[in-house]
């Protein structure tokens, strides 16, 4: 089992940076964030596996969002920049255990944080 804790959400004006974090535990192959907002449906933000911190992102962030992670300390992490009103989303953290194809699909990933919740004003 892995455990995934979200942390690093709040309030910000359009421009404005977050950084998001991933608290795991236990052994992954890739970790993803993945995004909600009220009344659409979840969206993959980005995705990273674990060994070669090889990344990926969804066209709407390339360029403002960064994906990266921390072995040592088994953290994921998406530093936001530039953000938007339509960034507001409650943002997850996904993890995948063994190998396969790591998409910016729901279905690839088999653990799920609970989220934190990132508001940006215009």
């Amino acid at each position: 089992q892995v455990q995934l804790v979200e942390s690093g959400g709040g309030s910000v004006q359009a421009g404005g940076s977050l950084r998001l974090s991933c608290a795991a535990s236990g052994s992954t192959y890739c970790l993803a964030w993945f995004r909600q907002a009220p009344g659409k449906e979840r969206e993959g933000v980005a995705r990273i596996y674990t060994g070669s911190g090889s990344s990926f992102y969804t066209d709407s962030v390339k360029g403002r969002f960064t994906i990266s992670r921390d072995n040592a300390r088994n953290t994921l992490y998406l530093q936001m920049n530039s953000l938007k009103p339509e960034d507001t989303a409650m943002y997850y953290c996904a993890a995948r255990r063994s190998g396969g194809a790591c998409s910016l699909l729901g279905v690839a990933y088999d653990h799920w944080g609970q989220g934190t919740q990132v508001t940006v004003s215009s």
